[in-house]
């Protein structure tokens, strides 16, 4: 696996180029570079891990762009596209029905503020945050080594888990920043992406040989039904997604789906973002673990004692400090 240095756009161009069929793309700044670079690709004969030179094409609109990949996605196509800021947000009409329609795809964001007042290029998660309702699940890469390995982790756990994923990453530093990249070979994309996985997906593509009813109009009892049926997918989902976080011959890059940080000797912990526990710098939702090592300044500590005050967690039911002055910044773990 040689090492070139590359930017976030160029390494994860290198790897959805390799694991899919057809790419439909729109430049919009950040991301152009990903669409530029699978375009150089196709142009020169490079062909995909399945022996074929993949269809891109450039559409007149993000929105148009997302609806060649709902297009090709059920015509069993394996498709991806890359996107960022109001680019992503003509996308999420498509978003919904694709997520809906429990088919696999990754979008591949160089995550960029939106517009508000004014039109800015850098870069935020407003963009992400704006389709948090639309079903796609959302992997973000630190850097252009993670997002290397990303775009391919996060395409064998779309294929086996049928749920479709958002990667993304830093549309400022990270999409342009110019690093060393320790680059996968096809060997290695075959490891994580097999025959049978998309083998699997084109077997769902609609055939008038093989018709299905799709797209329908549902009321609301059956509807509900639908949005209730597909839960099982979402709850098996972080357990695909752990067993593919380990890339083949790069176990020194291996990722975990929950990563603990603070003190050690945690009998347990809670995860969630309502804790008001978690506020309070160095508590942790474990009662054999009083440590209050400072993790920030003393004025956010303060500020967090006092939002977090008398408040308990709805996860794991633990209260904040009861103390009637907030963590000492002297103090130490």
């Amino acid at each position: 696996m040689p090492r070139i240095v590359m930017d976030a756009n160029e390494a994860v161009a290198r790897v959805a180029f390799k694991t899919n069929e057809v790419i439909a793309i729109y430049p919009i700044t950040p991301s152009p570079l990903m669409g530029e670079y699978s375009d150089e690709y196709a142009a020169k004969g490079d062909t995909n891990i399945f022996g074929t030179v993949p269809d891109v094409m450039e559409m007149q609109s993000e929105g148009g762009a997302s609806g060649a990949v709902h297009g090709a996605l059920q015509a069993g196509s394996l498709t991806t596209t890359f996107t960022a800021s109001q680019g992503l947000l003509l996308m999420i009409p498509n978003m919904h029905k694709i997520a809906g329609e429990l088919t696999p795809t990754i979008f591949h964001v160089a995550a960029r503020s939106l517009a508000a007042q004014a039109l800015p290029i850098f870069g935020d998660h407003s963009d992400m945050m704006q389709c948090r309702p639309t079903g796609f699940v959302m992997l973000a890469s630190c850097d252009a080594q993670e997002a290397h390995d990303f775009a391919l982790i996060a395409q064998a756990a779309s294929l086996h888990s049928r749920i479709p994923i958002l990667h993304f990453f830093d549309g400022f530093r990270t999409s342009h920043e110019l690093v060393g990249v320790e680059t996968l070979d096809d060997a290695v994309m075959k490891v994580m992406i097999t025959p049978e996985m998309a083998a699997a997906h084109k077997a769902r593509a609609l055939d008038p040989e093989k018709p299905v009813l799709r797209g329908t109009s549902q009321n609301p009892d059956v509807y509900f039904q639908g949005r209730e049926s597909v839960n099982a997918y979402y709850d098996a989902f972080a357990g695909i997604l752990h067993s593919r976080l380990t890339v083949p011959e790069c176990n020194r890059r291996s990722f975990t789906v929950w990563a603990a940080t603070g003190p050690s000797g945690r009998s347990r912990t809670c995860t969630s973002p309502l804790c008001p526990t978690r506020s309070v710098p160095g508590r942790t939702c474990c009662p054999s673990t009083n440590s209050t090592s400072p993790t920030r300044s003393s004025r956010m500590s303060r500020r967090s004692w006092r939002l977090s005050k008398a408040t308990a967690c709805p996860g794991c039911g633990e209260t904040p400090l009861t103390s009637n002055s907030p963590p000492s910044s002297s103090a130490t773990g």
